[in-house]
């Protein structure tokens, strides 16, 4: 039996005012799986987070959530939680009562997850009777989520979750995620960390003002960006300087390293052209001791599609 998509979303259009948000946006969400969402400062993913939460409707198009089309009026889907711009708390009150709260809006038949299981699963449990006002950014993220999980959602929508995460925390929340989908929740993350996004999205989809530029698996993203910088180390910095000089497909893009002595220069190339570079110095006798893109080839990826590549170097 075919199972439905957790989220379908088909030529989306948003206006506010005389600015258009999205426009014809198009986004596949399976249950199970963590797909990000990316793309610079008013590009629109804030708006269409809003659009899966029921914060707004679509202006055009057709949208779809857990199977349940969304109309032209704003309407909380049953089934979604999360959040955007920041979970809303109570400063005044624990984390343990916030949640009671929460809990409490949503009636004595609501089925809800443990407020003790929610609070260890994004590692809250020694921080559970301390007033919110209190909590780091991180802290304040960790327990919105816990608020999310409260409803058991087969959609989960988050608006940079890792934003103000320790190290500590972003493993919490990493866990979190995983396991959510592991058992088949859909998960919608905007982020603007691109090792999140490695490390959590089976597909990512990244738009700019307004429309989808790609949509696909991170490592395809990462592919499509077919040359890169790269900052070489080695034992002979001048030899390296010349050897990638008259190495076709290389560029020489920073060579103060050699000048300064300090045995690193920047190349740009693509991949086989690099390949042919090292070889090239292994001949040569000269010890390649890092070899390394100045940019993670998928930020570069992103710069480039959004046409920030230039601000990315």
């Amino acid at each position: 039996m075919e199972t439905l998509p957790a989220v379908r979303a088909r030529g989306i259009t948003k206006r506010f005012g005389d600015v258009v948000a999205l426009d014809g946006v198009d986004l596949d969400v399976a249950p199970g799986r963590i797909h990000g969402l990316v793309g610079p400062n008013g590009a629109g993913k804030t708006t269409l987070l809003g659009l899966l939460l029921g914060l707004a409707a679509p202006d055009g198009g057709r949208l779809e959530v857990l199977g349940t089309p969304v109309g032209r009026a704003p309407a909380a889907p049953d089934g979604v939680a999360g959040f955007v711009d920041g979970p809303g708390l109570y400063p005044s009150l624990t984390a343990r009562q916030n949640l009671a709260a929460l809990a409490a809006l949503r009636g004595p038949d609501a089925r809800t997850a443990g407020i003790d299981d929610v609070l260890g699963q994004v590692g809250l449990t020694d921080v559970a009777d301390d007033r919110a006002r209190g909590f780091s950014l991180g802290m304040r993220q960790r327990l919105g989520l816990a608020a999310a999980l409260l409803t058991r959602p087969r959609l989960l929508v988050l608006d940079e979750p890792s934003n103000g995460l320790d190290p500590a925390g972003a493993r919490h929340v990493h866990g979190v995620l995983t396991r959510l989908a592991a058992d088949g929740t859909a998960v919608v993350l905007s982020s603007h960390r691109m090792d999140d996004l490695e490390a959590l999205c089976a597909e990512v989809t990244v738009v700019a003002t307004g429309r989808v530029v790609f949509s696909g698996p991170p490592e395809k993203l990462a592919a499509e960006n077919r040359e890169l910088d790269y900052r070489l180390l080695t034992s002979d910095p001048r030899t390296a300087h010349r050897l990638a000089a008259g190495t076709a497909g290389v560029r020489v893009v920073d060579d103060a390293g050699p000048r300064r002595g300090a045995g690193a220069l920047v190349v740009r190339a693509p991949v086989p052209a690099l390949d042919a570079l090292v070889a090239r110095l292994v001949h040569a006798g000269v010890a390649v001791r890092g070899l390394a893109p100045v940019v993670p080839p998928l930020e570069a990826a992103f710069l480039a599609l959004t046409g920030q590549q230039e601000a990315g170097r």
